[in-house]
């Protein structure tokens, strides 16, 4: 196993390449395509303040501004803070639930809207559906099998916004903590709905009827440049220092932090922690460690350190497994046999993986996205 010389990524990212430093192609990616346009200093400052006049401007007379995306995440909760107490903003935060909420997560969540006086709206997914679509994506042997949650997320928020006339949706995403990407054989697209409806026709037992779906050329294309409907990235424009925001919100808000980023669904904690890497050899801790290290946010021998240990609880994983099985309706013994399958990929099922590849080359050209999966 090869392993970069600055950040922790190495060769269980199987496209991974390194030059004659050995530094990999993230790290490269970084500093050639990101780093140099990306400047959270006053001018940047200032041009969010210009975006949020503009929001201001459409959102006159309305209930709200525009709609947040929160998951009770760091992220997202630190967006929430920023946005109204340092931007005035009037967003109407947005949650989806899909039945796997940690306590913890609802917790901040309410304690958030509670103390800065916010509405909150949350959209509850059908939870047999749901369910069908997680069992079918645990049959087809694929990494992802987080995709059914991460789609129902951003479908959504995009069919409220198209319904409702939103022209503005505010995302935690961000460089700060997330400049270097999953690679793609670990995570494949959250939004490719047909890759989503052949697994599910190949591997689910009950239609999709009430299941949010959208799919790259509606959100990207349809929404953006027909119906206006505009993503902003407000964490891209501010000094975002991750231990920073999480002290602040724990001061004045009593928000709860997470043993790591995305945690705050039990699915994902199981999925991230342990399913993922016990199967298929993927720690996604890498990829989010290797972020906060080109950012100055963690040391390489802090995330080297904190890679020794499992990033699951040895002591309740058993506990963990069993809940997740019970949750679906199956046995520990089907969730194991699961576990033990003949593995596939993306590759393995329809896609619009093209689309990406030709979406994404022109992005980058027009430079409206920087990075990403390849």
């Amino acid at each position: 196993m090869q392993i970069c010389s600055l950040c922790i990524m190495d060769t269980t990212d199987s496209k991974i390449t390194f030059d004659e430093k050995g530094v990999c192609d993230h790290c490269r990616t970084f500093y050639k395509d990101i780093q140099p346009s990306w400047h959270p200093d006053e001018k940047s400052q200032a041009e969010l303040q210009h975006i949020i006049e503009k929001i201001k401007k459409t959102g006159k007379d309305k209930d709200f501004d525009c709609i947040l995306g929160i998951s009770g995440g760091i992220d997202s909760s630190y967006l929430t803070h920023v946005v109204k107490e340092e931007y005035g903003l009037r967003p109407l935060i947005f949650h989806v639930d899909a039945g796997w909420n940690s306590q913890i997560a609802v917790n901040n969540i309410e304690r958030l809207i509670d103390k800065l006086n916010l509405d909150l709206y949350t959209h509850v997914i059908d939870w047999e559906e749901m369910k069908d679509l997680q069992l079918a994506f645990f049959k087809s042997g694929v990494p992802h099998i987080d995709v059914p949650q991460d789609h129902a997320f951003f479908a959504t928020m995009y069919n409220f916004a198209s319904k409702y006339k939103v022209k503005y949706i505010l995302t935690g995403a961000n460089y700060s903590t997330e400049c270097v990407r999953n690679p793609m054989e670990w995570m494949y697209f959250q939004s490719d709905s047909i890759q989503l409806k052949d697994i599910h026709k190949k591997h689910g037992t009950r239609p999709i009827k009430n299941f949010p779906l959208t799919n790259i050329l509606w959100h990207k294309v349809y929404l953006n440049y027909i119906k206006g409907i505009k993503v902003i990235k407000p964490l891209d424009y501010v000094l975002y220092h991750k231990a920073d925001a999480m002290q602040l919100l724990e001061d004045k808000y009593g928000w709860q932090p997470y043993p790591q980023k995305h945690f705050e669904s039990r699915f994902t904690k199981f999925y991230e922690s342990y399913w993922l890497p016990k199967r298929f050899g993927f720690d996604t801790r890498k990829v989010q460690y290797s972020s906060l290290i080109l950012t100055g946010q963690m040391t390489r021998e802090e995330a080297l350190a904190k890679l020794k240990q499992p990033a699951y609880d040895e002591d309740t994983i058993k506990q963990e497994f069993e809940y997740v099985a019970t949750k679906l309706g199956i046995s520990v013994e089907e969730l194991q046999a699961y576990m033990d399958m003949p593995k596939n990929t993306h590759l393995d099922y329809k896609s619009q993986q093209n689309i990406y590849k030709v979406g994404a080359k022109v992005m980058r050209t027009l430079g409206l996205e920087r990075g990403g999966k390849r």
